[in-house]
C-alpha cells in the first residue's frame, strides 16, 4: 500500500530551480532515507511532501488523498492528523513538561485532555521516558529531548513521519539509540518514515536509500 506519492514535483526560488521533477512512492511501514550533498534539494522535497511548502508543479498524494486542492485550514488539519515531523532541533516548548509537549498536536486535533495524556504517557513509556514524563526540556538530555520530539510526532498516529536530520545534533551513542528506535516504532506501530540524513549508518539500516543531486533523483538502492 502506497502511503506517500509525489509526481513530477518542481520547485524554484526565484531563478534558482531547486527540484526538477521528483517522482517517489513510499510503501506503508517502509523506512526510506534520502541522501545527497547539501543543496541537493532534500529538505525542500521533505517540506513539500509534508505540506509545509507548496510545489510549483506536480502532485502530492498522502494515503490516497491528493492534497493540492485543500484550502489552508483543511491542509493544516490534514497535516496535524496525518503527518508527524521530527527535526534536527527538537523545538520543544520550554515551559511545558515532556507529557504536555507531546500532547499539543492531540489538543489541536480536539482530542480530550485525558485521552491525549493517556496516549502520550503510553508512547513516552514505550520510548523509555516513563520516569521523565513530568520533566521540562531543560531537565532532559539531548537524546531524551529528541525522543520526546519523536513521541510528539507519533501522538496522532500519523500515516507517515518525516524526519530532517533527526540525529544530526546528537552524540554517537544517542544517534545509535534514535536510529534503533525508528525500527522499534515500525515493529510496534507499522510506522512509515521518510528521513533526510547525512548519516551513512542510518542510510545503511533503512529499507531503501534515495540519492538526490542538483534537484533530481539520481539513484535508488534497496537495502537487503
Amino acid at each position: 500500500m502506497i502511503i506517500v506519492e509525489t509526481r513530477n514535483i518542481h520547485k524554484s526560488f526565484g531563478s534558482l530551480k531547486v527540484l526538477k521533477g521528483i517522482d517517489v512512492a513510499i510503501e506503508k511501514g517502509e523506512i526510506t532515507t534520502i541522501v545527497g550533498a547539501s543543496g541537493a534539494g532534500k529538505t525542500t522535497f521533505l517540506q513539500i511532501a509534508g505540506t509545509l511548502l507548496k510545489q510549483d508543479q506536480g502532485k502530492v498524494i498522502i494515503n490516497g488523498q491528493e492534497i493540492n486542492g485543500l484550502r489552508d485550514k483543511e491542509l493544516a488539519r490534514f497535516r496535524n492528523l496525518h503527518i508527524g515531523f521530527v527535526f534536527q532541533f527538537h523545538h520543544l516548548l520550554p515551559e511545558f513538561t515532556a507529557l504536555e509537549n507531546v500532547c499539543i498536536p492531540a489538543f489541536i486535533a480536539n482530542v480530550s485532555k485525558s485521552d491525549a495524556a493517556d496516549r502520550a504517557r503510553e508512547i513516552l513509556i514505550f520510548l523509555g521516558l516513563g520516569d521523565r514524563i513530568s520533566h521540562k526540556p531543560s531537565e532532559l538530555s539531548g537524546g531524551e529531548q529528541q525522543r520526546v520530539a519523536v513521541a510528539r510526532a507519533l501522538i496522532n498516529n500519523p500515516d507517515v513521519i518525516l524526519a530532517d536530520e533527526p540525529s544530526g545534533n546528537l552524540d554517537s551513542q544517542n544517534k545509535k539509540e534514535l536510529h534503533a528506535l525508528f525500527f522499534e516504532l515500525r515493529r510496534k506501530y507499522n510506522q512509515t518514515f521518510i528521513i533526510v540524513t547525512h548519516d551513512t549508518d542510518l542510510a545503511a539500516m533503512s529499507d531503501r536509500t534515495i540519492t538526490m543531486h542538483d534537484g533530481r533523483l539520481v539513484g535508488e538502492q534497496a537495502v537487503s
